[in-house]
């Protein structure tokens, strides 16, 4: 097993899903159950699916989860971007997420690219 610990995409992840919930908390209340609730729901996806990718033993599983938290990051810098178009956040806030997000995703890829060029380890014999 993987200690997500040790990633510097988990504490951007985990940096990210803190902001989201401090920054989206004075959205309309009619976007509680919309883009308060997506935007929260895509930041947490990230880091939480690192952590579960890393608990799990095998690297194609490792990667699938990755794959996932990837996809996640960037589904969040859309909202993000899309919260300050409606004016739900203004420049600077929006940036600062665009931001976390971007770097997140960015970190993601390389970590992505860099297990995928490993060559894949020997299966152990079977006895």
């Amino acid at each position: 097993m993987r200690d997500h610990r040790k990633l510097k995409a988990f504490h951007l992840a985990d940096e990210l899903a803190l902001l989201a919930y401090k920054l989206t908390v004075d959205f309309p209340k009619s976007e509680q159950f919309g883009l308060t609730n997506q935007m929260r729901r895509a930041a947490v996806s990230v880091a939480s699916n690192i952590v579960e990718g890393s608990a799990r033993a095998g690297e194609a599983e490792y990667i699938r989860f990755l794959d996932i938290a990837y996809a996640s990051a960037c589904e969040f810098e859309y909202q993000a971007s899309l919260a300050r178009r409606l004016g739900f956040l203004d420049e600077s806030r929006a940036s600062k997420l665009e931001a976390k997000s971007h770097e997140t995703a960015r970190t993601l890829s390389g970590l992505l690219r860099s297990l995928r060029r490993r060559p894949p380890k020997p299966s152990k014999p079977e006895v």
